[in-house]
This record gives structure tokens, sequence and C-alpha cells, in this order.
């Protein structure tokens, strides 16, 4: 078994481009998406009416800490979101907006709210002041004064927080993106070591090993082993570029990070050993695993947040996922700061998924001839 895992570690360091090529994927993918997320999303807003702007509706909009409200001309919102420049634009009048809309996502449902609370707020202000009115002027000053009073010295003071955890960036684009470009990239590193098992069957390697005095099981044993290592040292070798390079600071719980991720790596090593027992060819495998790495990191929410999916389909596929679990132990302890107790159940999925796959594939492996 030693004697097949330095034979490994040999073919590694004389090949190591694959290895090399998906770190430079992993850091560079999660570069690039990561420090292109601005902190506010642009949201042009146009108005016939000047007076909206300086009016309780046009405060409000700018007061929003998530948003940025630029003011343009009518031609230029439906441009911009026509050419995709912008997700939502809005056209102000003195009684009722339009929202237009070129892709319904989270942002342009939560502009549209912001808008609502504003003309909802605008329209309770008239309210009161027409009600004060009733009472003369003397005592329509005295209403307003009032109403203004109340509104710069609240009596209730809100605070809001996340139910899971304290931090208000639940939401962190540069993480989101470091861990789901990282564990993507990892399964090509995974899956093409384990196709070395497919070459070597097919010249007829393992059945001259066979025939020495080295025993099955440790043929296995040392591939899985070995591919196990080269995944896991991508994931370290990224996870440190970032830390120490980039300033990423897992929330104080690097090691932790580390530590966690690896019944993840473990889940996709026994991914591949169950791809490589079900195709019948090597061509198979070159075709199934793009495809399939695709489709999980999409599933997974490892492109975007698995919160934003609305589709019941989606969400029950994403339970049979490795990655839908990696992000959520990644996502705990560097974001949440779970304790690790609570993350018992993503990495008790992936240790039974991991378990169940070698299982199956070794035993679909030994029955089928590749060709």
């Amino acid at each position: 078994m030693i004697g097949i895992f330095l034979a490994k570690v040999k073919m590694f360091l004389r090949h190591p481009w694959t290895f090399v090529i998906m770190i430079i994927m992993s850091v560079g993918f999660a570069l690039i998406l990561g420090s292109g997320n601005p902190a506010t999303v642009t949201v042009p807003v146009h108005t016939a009416d000047d007076s909206i702007r300086d009016s309780t509706i046009g405060e409000m909009l700018e007061q929003s800490g998530a948003y940025s409200f630029e003011w343009v001309s009518e031609d230029r919102v439906k441009e911009q979101v026509t050419n995709g420049n912008a997700e939502v634009g809005l056209i102000l009048r003195k009684n009722d907006y339009d929202v237009i809309v070129g892709v319904s996502t989270a942002n342009a449902k939560l502009v549209e709210q912001k808008v609502y609370e504003a003309y909802s707020k605008k329209a309770q202000y008239h309210q009161i002041a027409a009600a004060a009115d009733s009472t003369g002027s003397s005592g329509r000053t005295e209403v307003l004064a009032q109403l203004k009073t109340t509104m710069d010295n609240p009596i209730f003071d809100m605070d809001s927080s996340y139910f899971t955890g304290s931090k208000a960036d639940a939401f962190d684009m540069k993480y989101h993106t470091l861990f789901g470009f990282t564990l993507f990239f990892v399964i090509y590193t995974i899956a093409y070591n384990v196709f070395y098992v497919l070459l070597e069957k097919k010249e007829g390697i393992w059945d001259r090993v066979i025939l020495s005095p080295v025993r099955k099981w440790e043929m296995y044993t040392a591939n899985f082993v070995y591919t196990f290592l080269t995944g896991y040292l991508q994931v370290i070798v990224v996870f440190l570029v970032f830390r120490y390079l980039v300033g990423v600071d897992f929330n104080g719980r690097f090691l932790e990070s580390l530590l966690l991720v690896l019944p993840y790596v473990f889940s996709i090593v026994a991914l591949s050993i169950l791809i490589t027992g079900i195709v019948k060819t090597v061509q198979q495998f070159n075709a199934v695993i793009p495809i399939l790495a695709v489709s999980m990191a999409m599933i997974g929410g490892a492109y975007w947040p698995i919160e934003i999916v609305e589709s019941k389909i989606m969400l029950m596929l994403s339970k049979i996922d490795p990655i839908t679990y990696g992000m959520e132990i990644l996502y705990g302890v560097a974001i949440y700061d779970r304790p690790l107790d609570q993350l018992l159940s993503p990495i008790s999925i992936l240790l039974l998924m991991g378990v169940l796959m070698t299982g199956i594939g070794i035993h679909l492996m030994e029955r089928r001839y590749v060709s």
C-alpha cells in the first residue's frame, strides 16, 4: 500500500498542472466575483416633479443604506434596466409610482417595499395634517410640531439582528465566492485523480498488481488516501491564500474551517469512486464529471445563495448534494459563528453519504469491465 501511495505522489510531483490550475481558478474566480459585489445596489429613479425628491419620499429613499438611488431621466431609467445595468428602476409621481423590473430578484422586491413604505408614510402625514386643519391654524401648527418631535424622538428603540448570529453581514459575497468556488473546483481535482484508476484498469495495470503480494484492499486504500489528501491540500492552499494574502479572517475560526471541511472532501472522493464504478468507458467519465460538477454547484448554492431559490424541486435535489452541506458547514463556522454541536447534522450527512457511495462504488468497480 505504501509503495502504491508513494508512486502516486511521484506522479503528482511530475504532473501537478491540474492541481495548480484548479487552485488558480478557485482563487481567481473568488477574487473577481467576490470583490465585484458593491456594498450598495444602485437604483435609477426618475421624477417629473422635483418637489418629490425633497419630500418625505425622497428623504426615506436617501436614508436607505442598502440601496443608492440615482436620480436620472426617464429614458435613462428604462435604458439601464433594459441593458441589465440595473435590476430595478423607479418612476415616481405625486401620488403613485411605477416599478420597472428587469429580473425578478430579492433586490427588486425590497426596493418596491421601500418605495411603498415611503408613499404610505407620506399618506399618513397628509392625513394627520388634514385632521389638524379642522382644529384651526394654531391647532394645526401644534399638531405638526408634536408630530415632528415624535418622529425625531420615537418612543421605542428597535434593534434587529439575525437569529443565526449577531453579525449584520449575514450574507457576504466575499465569503460566498471563496467557499463556493473552493468546493466547486476541488471536485475536478479529486475526480481526475480517481480517473487514473480507470486508466490503470483499462491498461491492465491493476490485473498485474493483483498478481503481486499486494492485496486488493490496499490498492483501494492507497488510491483513496492519495486522492483525499490531494483534494484537501487544494482546499488548504486556497484558504491560506485568502487568509494571509487577501486578509479574510474567517471570523477568527480559520483552523475550525479547515478541519470541518474534511467531511466534504471525503464525500467528494466517495462520489468520484461511485461515478468510476458506474461509467463503462473513460470517455463517459470525461463527459459526466463536468456536467455533474456544474449541476452540483448550481443546485448546492456554490454560485448563488440557496436561500433565494424558490423551486421546490431544486430545493429537494439540494438535499442530496454534498455542496449544500459543505456550504452550510463553512457558513456556520465563518459567518454564523455556530458551535460544533450545531454543525453535527451536515457533518453526519456528509459522512453517511461518503460511506454509502464508497461501498456502492467499489462494489460496482469490481463488477464492471472498463473499455
